[in-house]
């Protein structure tokens, strides 16, 4: 019978040692991403719409809507 003369070690890339670097590159990548996502929503948290005349807002009505619809 021939002998198997491949390596096969265990932390060979491909093996134990490549699903660990896998991992660890994941979950860098998801703390690199949260830290900007709370970043950004930090920086706007404090950005608010500022409405100049609340009186002119139209309140939704049938009539209102059909001429939206159709365009």
């Amino acid at each position: 019978m021939a002998e198997n003369k491949t390596r096969r070690m265990c932390f060979n890339i491909n093996g134990l040692l490549g699903g660990i670097l896998a991992t660890v590159l994941l979950l860098a990548i998801l703390v690199f991403l949260t830290i900007q996502a709370i970043a950004v929503q930090q920086a706007n948290a404090t950005n608010f719409y500022e409405i100049e005349n609340p009186t002119s807002i139209q309140a939704t009505s049938v009539d209102n809507a059909a001429k939206w619809v159709n365009k």
